[in-house]
């Protein structure tokens, strides 16, 4: 019987993890996205300046990961909006995700594949 509310407790937990998950926007969507300048979009690119010089996503602001806690209220006007963001290949952006979400943004998106999929797929770079 003592099972039962630990059972409960863990699995109202686990619920709220997935619901709480970014979902994933795949590269030719977020290209379509931007080519029709859609105002409910924002693009994060959560890389160093030196990476994001280098090139990025057409649009994409760029707050590096180490800095998106102090620096969220930059994106004040982004929390009605989608969130996309991004890095070279995942882990910064999944931490940048987790600032966001406890920040209050709702409408979040991890671009599938990241930068690394982004450039592969030979999709327009600003630089």
């Amino acid at each position: 019987m003592r099972r039962l509310p630990v059972f409960l407790l863990l699995f109202a937990i686990a619920c709220r993890a997935v619901a709480a998950a970014p979902a994933a926007i795949e590269p030719k969507a977020l290209t379509e996205r931007i080519a029709w300048a859609d105002p409910a979009l924002v693009v994060l690119d959560v890389r160093t300046p030196a990476e994001y010089a280098d090139g990025h996503v057409p649009g994409a602001v760029n707050i590096p990961h180490t800095e998106l806690a102090a620096r969220v209220a930059e994106l004040s006007g982004a929390r009605e909006k989608d969130v996309v963001v991004y890095c070279r290949s995942g882990a910064r952006a999944e931490q940048a995700l987790g600032v966001l979400g406890k920040a209050g943004f709702t409408r979040l998106y991890h671009l599938k594949g990241d930068y690394t999929r982004w450039t592969d797929e030979k999709r327009p770079v600003v630089k």
